[in-house]
């Protein structure tokens, strides 16, 4: 009877360690599938990062486009032929300019007993036409060198094309693996805080494009790529908010500070004034801004000081500087809507004033240097050409500022739910000194570094860009716009005469023979689709 209990007790044992390992064989059950939750806190658009309490939105858009009449492209953005060989006009630089691009943006918002943290990324995937610049070889053909051409002998016939931008970044136009990548925006917002590279707090809400899609206005401050900064912005409700901003000057905000004891007459024909002695950046630009933005539209005013620091006279420190100058710029913005021409319609202005601060006026994206060719019929060709940097010096003298007004804007109207036009326009005016145009131009507009040359019969610095245009929109379906946008910029410069200068030096295939001083014009025609997701 023992014997067989135990063997009992035994049997069950065996069962129970056998069905245990079974079981250890069998496949553990799934843990339940954490699917992908609508965050509706922010609007819409965003998701909750699965496993997280921080919500996410992706966004962006494909382009597709083409821009007439200009070789002329600055950080990714299309500009004006206005200067050095893309001025030239002649067959030497390319009639168009193509591009591709994506766009993608990444935007994060954490709820936290601090209010809400936010980061920003907006990074750009580019692919753009290469920019020629055209050099004659001395040997009776052409030569195609890049905008930098460092390396590269023009009495070998070597050629190379440089695109997106500047710098060899495409390589060929056959080279698939080419294109740019650029970051427009990548910061971070806690408590008032923006930390990081975003648009400056002096632009209006628009920055460059009251109603355009061309970069290239003037009248304006226009950071549409961000530029880093430390910022607090208060908010005091009801659509008012006030910042102040400190915000790097050395990538957007250098206009130049020439001593114009290094300015020759002939490199003034190409804009250069002088050499530039601009040092170290010592301080951030301060920046202030108040805003009510409502129902009826939005009103700014901003403010900014820029530090113009200088290195020296000559090329050791022995040779003395100038003292930094401190210049300034104001800007107020407004914008209007509900207007009664239809549903949707604005108007977008804005005006500024800048002295020893000109980016804020004629922004990173227009330039402040032009040297353009056109006809003439008293010479071989006319010539026009300007310059507007920060300040000016004299080896010995300190700092004289250059002073800059201008304005833009736009009236957009909306013709039905599918189709919208907008009529733009801008202005600026830069105005120099007395150190300046006695330098440059003489007592009496009759003698100085240009004023002297023979056949000139009216000398002065200053200068005006006038542009208009015109875009039409249409918009099939949501999201995908095709659009056509018409630009005309006008160069008014104060210099006349017929010359014949002994070389016009950076400026390909143009001959010794006899240029008319004379204003300029052009006009660029902006085509492109975009599909924004």
């Amino acid at each position: 009877m023992k014997f067989t209990k135990t063997l009992l007790l035994g049997s069950a044992a065996g069962l129970m360690a056998a069905s245990g390992a079974f079981a250890a064989d069998l496949p553990v059950k799934a843990k339940a599938v954490e699917y992908v939750k609508i965050c509706s806190l922010y609007g819409a658009g965003f998701y909750y990062i699965p496993g997280t309490d921080t919500c996410i939105k992706l966004g962006g858009y494909l382009r597709a486009e083409v821009a007439l009449n200009t070789n002329s492209d600055i950080s990714g953005q299309y500009n004006v032929s206005s200067q050095g060989a893309n001025g030239a006009r002649n067959r030497l630089t390319n009639y168009y300019t193509m591009r591709a691009r994506e766009d993608l943006n990444i935007d994060t918002r954490t709820a936290t007993e601090y209010g809400v943290v936010r980061t920003f990324f907006d990074g750009v995937f580019s692919w753009t036409t290469g920019n020629y610049v055209g050099s004659n070889s001395g040997t009776g053909g052409t030569v195609y060198t890049g905008t930098l051409a460092a390396g590269t002998n023009p009495a070998t016939g070597a050629a190379t094309l440089y695109g997106s931008g500047s710098g060899s970044v495409n390589s060929t136009d056959g080279n698939t693996s080419g294109g740019s990548l650029g970051v427009y925006y990548a910061f971070i917002q806690f408590a008032g805080f923006t930390m990081g590279k975003a648009v400056s707090q002096f632009d209006a809400p628009w920055t460059n494009y009251p109603g355009n899609n061309f970069d290239g206005l003037v009248g304006g401050s226009g950071t549409v790529t961000g530029v880093n900064q430390f910022t607090y912005t208060a908010d005091f409700g009801q659509g008012i908010t006030a910042a102040f901003s400190a915000e790097d000057a050395a990538q957007y905000y250098q206009a130049g500070n020439l001593n114009m004891s290094g300015a020759s007459a002939y490199g003034m024909l190409s804009g250069a004034y002088g050499s530039n002695g601009i040092g170290g950046s010592r301080s951030p630009n301060l920046v202030g801004m108040v805003r009510v933005d409502q129902a009826w539209g939005l009103f700014q005013a901003s403010v900014a000081a820029h530090d113009n620091h200088v290195a020296y006279y000559g090329a050791t420190e022995t040779t003395g500087h100038p003292d930094d100058k401190w210049g300034w710029a104001v800007q107020m913005a407004l914008s209007i809507k509900n207007i009664p021409t239809g549903a949707g319609d604005v108007i977008n202005i804005s005006g500024v004033y800048t002295d020893g601060a000109t980016r804020y006026n004629f922004q990173n994206l227009s330039g402040s240097t032009y040297s353009m060719f056109g006809s003439s019929g008293v010479a071989y060709q006319s010539l026009g050409f300007a310059s507007a940097p920060d300040t000016v010096y004299i080896t010995g003298s300190s700092q004289e500022t250059v002073k800059t007004w201008g304005f833009r804007g736009a009236y957009t109207h909306n013709w039905d739910a599918y189709w919208n036009t907008a009529l733009y326009g801008a202005y600026a005016q830069a105005q120099y000194g007395s150190l300046a145009k006695t330098t440059l131009c003489g007592a009496n507009g009759a003698g100085g570094v240009f004023g002297s040359v023979a056949g000139v019969t009216s000398c002065n610095p200053d200068f005006a860009i006038g542009q208009i245009g015109v875009i039409t929109r249409w918009t099939p379906v949501k999201n995908l716009t095709f659009s056509a946008d018409l630009t005309w910029t006008h160069l008014d410069q104060k210099y006349s005469g017929v010359i014949t200068p002994a070389a016009l030096i950076a400026v390909p295939a143009k001959p010794v023979a006899t240029y008319e001083l004379k204003d300029q014009d052009t006009i660029t025609l902006l085509l492109r689709a975009q599909r924004n997701w």
